[in-house]
């Protein structure tokens, strides 16, 4: 562990020497666009819905209520674009990880610095967006600053099953299917914008194994100060074995196109 640990330092000293070179293409993506969506759903549309009452959120105000959850989709959306063309492109394209394993390097240390640099692309962004949502207002308590560490969460517990898929294909026409099938309807189905209990009973079942749906649920949780902790809990352990199991696959599918 000690030495996956080390060799996953050096490959994310690579990592974050690539980023000073191109973190100028990210601000759109990975900052304006979850500002972008705060300001018009949170204050343009939230509005609208305080007029209404807020009864049915809990009594606190839109903007309160999405803030979290988008906070946990940008988490996700920022790894899954980290965790898609990046890897097939080391893997098929630039073939850059093949240069790594020809040094003393494993395909579980090249996984591990892959993994460390996602986890700063995901909490250097969900830091920045969690300062803006404290200024809007977004979060009701202080326990909102633990959101940070639940969207780092999020954000692996999508990388890791993501970045094993990659593994397994030939070229990036499936990672059409993984944004349409996978990210938009997690996206609009995690009780970000609204309470999944408004849909119908089995889309309803179907949110509650997404993991963006633990995410979403234990941000909004802690940034309103109504943290249940057996519900908690089980949020933890359902993304801690999603990022678990996505990452033995991802080792598995590593050493398979790597080494053979």
């Amino acid at each position: 562990m000690a030495l996956v640990l080390e060799n996953g330092r050096r490959q994310f000293d690579y990592w974050l020497t690539v980023y000073k070179r191109t973190w100028k293409g990210t601000l759109i993506s990975s900052f304006l666009l979850p500002l972008l969506y705060l300001a018009a759903m949170g204050i343009g549309l939230g509005s609208f819905v305080d007029r209404n009452g807020t009864g049915a959120l809990g009594g606190v105000s839109y903007l309160q209520f999405i803030a979290p959850g988008l906070l946990a989709s940008t988490a996700l959306q920022v790894a899954v674009g980290e965790s898609t063309y990046p890897v097939m492109s080391g893997l098929k394209w630039q073939k850059f990880f093949h240069s790594m394993i020809a040094s003393p390097l494993r395909p579980v240390d090249v996984v591990a610095g892959q993994f460390g640099f996602i986890a700063f692309r995901v909490g250097s962004t969900c830091a920045v967006f969690l300062v803006v949502i404290a200024l809007f207002g977004g979060l009701s308590s202080p326990l909102g600053v633990l959101a940070l560490p639940v969207a780092l969460l999020v954000g692996m517990a999508a990388a890791a099953p993501v970045a094993a898929v990659a593994t397994t294909l030939e070229n990036d026409s499936g990672f059409a299917m993984i944004f349409r099938f996978g990210v938009i309807p997690a996206f609009l189905f995690s009780g970000a914008f609204f309470p999944v209990s408004q849909l119908p009973n089995w889309i309803e079942w179907l949110a509650y194994l997404s993991p963006l749906w633990h995410g979403v649920t234990l941000s909004r949780d802690l940034a309103m100060g109504t943290i249940n902790p057996p519900l908690a809990l089980l949020n933890v352990v359902y993304l801690l074995a999603w990022f678990a199991v996505g990452t033995w696959f991802a080792v598995r599918g590593f050493t398979k196109r790597l080494v053979g």
